[in-house]
């Protein structure tokens, strides 16, 4: 974990931030390891602005700057040749949040995993959800979300889905979804990190 990193997003010095991940991707650093010091950096901004330590201008800014670390990162992260699982699977960020690291992270290991991944990206409405499975005829589903205010829009999304009929499982996730969280949504389950998103992909996917 990369101190370093952390504090230079934490205090919004972008260029800081951006020149750090860069080095340590130069040194040879897992970039999963930068996205997830990435994480608990963003773990920190959203506590902040829980307390109203921190507002929405903040987030904005550091949602563009975990963008700019994010497009540094994706190019090194050399994808593993895996055997494609048939399963399909659509995961995004609900409505009302910009955040997209730990939606990234849990892209990326599902792909890797050979799951057929469609990343709707960040403030993604309930009926684009809705859409987004009937086109591609995903079984799963994954919804994203870093603050408080993304229950909601997870619940309408949750619901969205069920009133149209569409057949599938929904996990959550994000820095501060737990599984009473998970009840209030009505998901069938939630992640605590980007490995336990793989594994109940793997468990749905082999039960279809």
């Amino acid at each position: 974990m990369s101190q370093e990193l952390i504090h230079a997003i934490t205090d919004m010095r972008e260029e800081d931030a951006v020149k750090i991940a860069t080095e340590l991707l130069d040194k040879g650093t897992d970039p999963l390891l930068i996205l997830e010091d990435c994480r608990v950096a963003m773990e920190t901004i959203g506590k902040r602005f829980e307390t109203g330590e921190s507002f929405i201008p903040e987030l904005i800014l550091a949602g563009e700057m975990l963008t700019q670390i994010s497009a540094v990162v994706k190019p090194h992260m050399k994808q593993q040749a895996a055997q494609k699982n048939s399963a399909k699977i659509v995961i995004g960020t609900v409505q009302g949040d910009i955040h997209d690291i730990a939606k990234d992270i849990v892209a990326f290991m599902l792909d890797v995993n050979g799951f057929d991944v469609t990343d709707l990206g960040v403030d993604v409405p309930p009926a684009k959800f809705v859409e987004a499975v009937k086109q591609s005829g995903a079984k799963i589903v994954g919804l994203s979300g870093f603050l408080t205010l993304a229950y909601d829009p997870m619940k309408f999304t949750v619901a969205a889905l069920k009133e149209a009929g569409l057949n599938v499982k929904v996990m959550i996730g994000g820095g501060q979804i737990d599984d009473q969280i998970r009840v209030y949504t009505g998901a069938d389950a939630y992640g605590k990190d980007a490995m336990t998103a793989v594994s109940l992909a793997k468990q749905w996917s082999s039960a279809n």
